[in-house]
């Protein structure tokens, strides 16, 4: 299965204000690319309305950019980036890479050996994986979000979370337009949707390690770190998704 499917890859990148950070992760995505076997290739930076030099940099880095029309969130921008994807198969990081590119190879080969249509990184798995860990309040926040939103959506995942995520690309395309939330809770409701269409999606222990920096703040998503899976589950039962 793996040799037969590995034909090309869309790598989505969704970037608000992240001119420092994006000329190493293009670097290293640009080497990884150059070491593997992939038919064709392309990375897309999703422009979420930033005011630096984001998109300009993506350009000379040799990136594919997608404007956003204004700044819609992170959830947007993936679905965004997904459904301009061109590759069969569509790899969502973030422009930190803190799961370095080169697991991308993991979650193709848990794609192939599992029959799977969706690949996501996990953090849980296992800890030892984990190389410089998120500040303490940040872990306790993600771990209590984790048992809210297997309680509320029933989905077994340990960690939905991850910015790293491979999408089989006919697959994504059932699945990102059913998506209607572009804010926190967006990861937890593609991989709801997987599942009522019956797509399989399998959870790998990736690398990762905590960038300082990040866009999204804790204390802003509070509200919606709790009631986002209960808008899952909602949407579930008024058959929004179908």
């Amino acid at each position: 299965m793996i040799g037969c499917l590995r034909r090309s890859i869309s790598i989505i990148i969704p970037a608000y204000n992240e001119e420092k950070r994006l000329p190493g992760a293009l670097a290293d995505i640009r080497e990884y690319l150059g070491k593997t076997s992939w038919e064709f290739s392309e990375v897309v930076v999703v422009n979420d309305g930033s005011v630096d030099r984001t998109a300009e940099i993506a350009r000379m880095a040799g990136a594919r950019v997608i404007e956003n029309p204004g700044n819609r969130g992170k959830g947007y921008s993936v679905k965004h980036g997904v459904l301009e994807g061109r590759g069969d198969w569509l790899l969502v990081t973030d422009a930190d890479l803190s799961a370095p590119i080169a697991d991308l190879e993991r979650l193709w080969k848990a794609c192939g050996e599992r029959a799977a249509q969706v690949a996501i990184g996990s953090r849980a798995l296992d800890r030892s994986l984990v190389g410089v860990h998120q500040p303490f309040l940040r872990e306790a926040a993600g771990r209590c979000f984790n048992i809210v939103m297997r309680l509320v959506t029933g989905l077994s995942f340990r960690d939905t979370q991850c910015g790293f995520k491979l999408f089989e690309a006919r697959a994504a395309r059932e699945i990102f337009p059913r998506q209607l939330l572009d804010g926190f809770g967006f990861d937890v409701e593609v991989l709801f949707i997987a599942s009522q269409l019956g797509y399989r999606a399998v959870e790998v222990p990736v690398h990762w390690s905590n960038v300082p920096g990040t866009t999204v703040s804790l204390t802003r998503g509070a509200a919606a770190f709790l009631a986002d899976p209960v808008r899952v589950r909602w949407n579930g039962w008024m058959g929004r998704y179908r």
